[in-house]
Formats: structure tokens, C-alpha cells, sequence
């Protein structure tokens, strides 16, 4: 098992971390990743979600075995900043044609995309009007994981009479991170170089700055619902056996409250280390038999 999350080496958090990274414009997402990976010298990074090149911001990218967690990310909520280009003069009832997009949307991805070209819905939670000029609208977009934020723009345009399209986009939060706290892939790079004492002025290792930058992968899983079980239990759960009633110490002990039936949840030891993601099956309260079928082992 992991050693608890604040006492972990710097390795031991390459091996199981998360950058809040802040992508820049130019490369895809995939490409960031491995240059976190490369940086890192870990095997394997994941990020949370596909930004295209041209866009900017909130790109949490997991690390190591991390890496088996990326699903945690498609159930969270996303928020962007986006500047809606107007082919016209903004009409006067914008406001309440922006409005009419809060809800549930219908869309069909875009042909370059990676998922199937079939119409869909997706919820937009949030729609705000941020500011505007003639024929530029910013707008602020919290919606669920998945949403075409180009589309969206490009329906509002028709909705609003004048066309339109998606100018800039910058994405401002990935639950449970948002743009608080992003570090660049430059203070990544010179976190290592500090830590390893290449850069210091007396060259002496300094972790400071690489341990402000990657995290326990365990923050990743915050919010989502949690069991504490034994290390007894997390050594069964290794080798692939599920969580049963016995294992369980407590519900809502780490994350955001007491899992319901069905949930995505995350089970930790009680040093507050993931040992793995799965979907609550039975009664955690209960004396015997399965309460969590296996989504995703972690150790």
C-alpha cells in the first residue's frame, strides 16, 4: 500500500499524481501529456479531457498508475470562457436568447471528432452573458462533460438571427480543479530541476516548488462519494477481489459524503490513500456480502 498522501517522496508522487495543468495554445492535449510524462520520467500521463490546440486553460493531468482514475473527469462538471463572434449587430433580446440555452441541448459532434456522429444531449448548468461589444459576446459556460462548446456557439448565432461562431475559448475549470491554482509546463520543468539541485543558487535540492505543482493523485477524487476500508481489505482488493461489508470502516470519511446505491466511488485506507475506484453495490452497514463492485484498482 501507499504511504499517506503528506508523506509521500517526490518519486512516490510522480508515481501517483495530478499537474492542474494550464495549457497553452499550440499543442494538442495529448502532446502535453507526454511532454508531462517525459518531464517526469514516469511511463505513462493521461489528461482529463481533449482541449484543441488553439485552446487554453484547465487541463489536470494525471500521472503513473494515476492514470487509471482518468474516468473520474467524465463525470464532473467543465467550465469555459468562451467569445462568441457575431456575423451581425447583437440583437437587443440577446440576453434572453442566451438564456434559452441553459438546460438541456441537443448536438451532434463535429466531423473531425473522436466519438461516434450521432445526436445527443448534453446539460449546460450555467449560461452567463459576461460582458459584450457590437458584435462580440463573452460568454461563461458550466456544463456537463462532453458539451460542444463550438456548436453551442454556432446555434446560439442562428437562435440569435445574426450567425456566429467561436472565437477564443479558454476552458476555467475541470471538477474537482478549476483556474485557482494552474501551474505551466515551465514551473513543472523547473520544479524537477529544483528538486534534483540543478537550478538552486547553492545547489542544493530545493521540492518546494515540484510539490506545489504536482499533487497527490488522491485530489483528484475529491468529491466523489468514498468508503474507508481496512488494509486488510485494500491487500484483497490488489488482487482484484471486490470491497465486502466487513472491509468497510466507515462511509464519507474522505471526498464529499456517504455513497447511495449506483454511485461512482472511491475507497481509501485510513493513511487517506486511494486503493481503488467501483460502483456501491450493497449496504456498507451491512454485516456480510459485496458492497463495491470493482471499477478501477489504484494499488
Amino acid at each position: 500500500m501507499r504511504p499517506a498522501p503528506e508523506t509521500r517522496t517526490v518519486d512516490d508522487l510522480a508515481d501517483f499524481g495530478v499537474v492542474n495543468l494550464d495549457k497553452p495554445a499550440g499543442p494538442s492535449a495529448h502532446q502535453v501529456a507526454g511532454w508531462v510524462r517525459d518531464v517526469l520520467g514516469v511511463d505513462r500521463a493521461a489528461h482529463s479531457g481533449t482541449l484543441d490546440p488553439k485552446v487554453t486553460g484547465c487541463l489536470p493531468t494525471l500521472t503513473g498508475d494515476a492514470t487509471r482514475m482518468a474516468q473520474v473527469f467524465l463525470e464532473g462538471a467543465k467550465e469555459y470562457v468562451a467569445v462568441l463572434e457575431l456575423h451581425g449587430t447583437a440583437p437587443t433580446d440577446l440576453d434572453r436568447v442566451v438564456d434559452e440555452f441553459e438546460g438541456e441541448v441537443y448536438q451532434k459532434p463535429p466531423r473531425k471528432s473522436a466519438v461516434k456522429r450521432k445526436l445527443r444531449t448534453r446539460e449546460v448548468y450555467d449560461l452567463d452573458v459576461l460582458d459584450r461589444t457590437e458584435r462580440q459576446v463573452l460568454l461563461r459556460v458550466r456544463c456537463e462533460s462532453g458539451t460542444y462548446i463550438r456548436k453551442l456557439c454556432h446555434d446560439i448565432g442562428l437562435a440569435l438571427g445574426t450567425g456566429g461562431h467561436m472565437g477564443h475559448l479558454r476552458r476555467t475549470a475541470t471538477d474537482p480543479f478549476d483556474d485557482r491554482d494552474l501551474h505551466t509546463l515551465h514551473d513543472l520543468v523547473d520544479g524537477v530541476a529544483f528538486a534534483d539541485g540543478r537550478d538552486t543558487p547553492d545547489g542544493e535540492p530545493d521540492e518546494s516548488l515540484l510539490r506545489d505543482v504536482l499533487r497527490p493523485g488522491e485530489e483528484a477524487l475529491t468529491g466523489l462519494p468514498s468508503l474507508t476500508i481496512a488494509d486488510s481489505a485494500a491487500r484483497e482488493v490488489a488482487n482484484g477481489a471486490p470491497v465486502y461489508a466487513p472491509g468497510v470502516l466507515a462511509s464519507g470519511e474522505v471526498g464529499d459524503g456517504a455513497p447511495a446505491a449506483g454511485d461512482l466511488l472511491a475507497c481509501y485506507t485510513p493513511n487517506g490513500s486511494a486503493v481503488c475506484l467501483g460502483t456501491l453495490v450493497g449496504d456498507p452497514d451491512a454485516d456480510a456480502g459485496e458492497v463495491v463492485e470493482l471499477e478501477r484498482v489504484l494499488v
